[in-house]
């Protein structure tokens, strides 16, 4: 059974080193998939934990504030949280800087995979979505 358009014929061999290329393909984009995912919930929980510095910081110094750590709600001073919520503004900033590293090596080597690939094969292939 082929899959090519009637009246097209395949000319083109497909060698080992070609199908680890095209394997390689496949799991850099599941793998983009899955970084650009994450990527989006680190953002969106940036954007929650600036929301809350806002608010925060118009609560009275003096007054206790509980604070979620992993499980646990712990009660701290209004200085203590806002202190607390750049540290960990610090170190999402941090995550999501590693991220998109990440996500823009994965996407230059699709990009060489994708130009290597079509050079070889052609309209016999299709790596787009």
């Amino acid at each position: 059974m082929e899959l090519l358009p009637e009246g097209k014929k395949n000319s083109v061999q497909v060698l080992y080193e070609d199908q680890q290329k095209i394997n390689e393909f496949s799991k850099l984009i599941m793998r983009k998939d899955s970084v650009t995912q994450e990527l989006e919930l680190l953002k969106q929980e940036k954007s929650y934990l600036d929301d809350v510095s806002l608010e925060i910081e118009l609560i009275d110094e003096d007054e206790q504030i509980q604070y979620k750590i992993g499980e646990t709600f712990v009660f701290m001073k209004q200085g203590e949280v806002v202190a607390q919520l750049e540290k960990d503004g610090e170190l999402l900033d941090a995550k999501i800087d590693q991220l998109e590293e990440s996500e823009s090596g994965i996407d230059s080597r699709i990009g060489e995979l994708k130009a290597g690939l079509y050079a070889k094969f052609g309209d016999n292939i299709n790596l787009e979505r």
